[in-house]
């Protein structure tokens, strides 16, 4: 909390296995853009990814429309 970059720190082979880089947020209210525009600040050379978390639900994974048309 309140370090700057990523919030997840991988070794290079967990980064070869999982080029992403990864923002999180647990709070009940969210700007989606916001949080992706500093998501993709933070990420670097890696492909951006915001998972987001509130209380009593389950988490959502928010990515950029062409990451994840290359992905499928």
């Amino acid at each position: 909390m309140g370090a700057g970059g990523e919030d997840i720190l991988l070794s290079p082979g967990a980064r070869r296995a999982f080029p992403f880089s990864v923002e999180c947020k647990n709070t009940e209210r969210v700007n989606v853009y916001d949080c992706y525009e500093q998501a993709a600040a933070n990420a670097g050379e890696y492909n951006a990814i915001v998972v987001y978390k509130r209380n009593r639900r389950q988490p959502l994974v928010i990515i950029d429309f062409d990451d994840f048309m290359e992905l499928i």
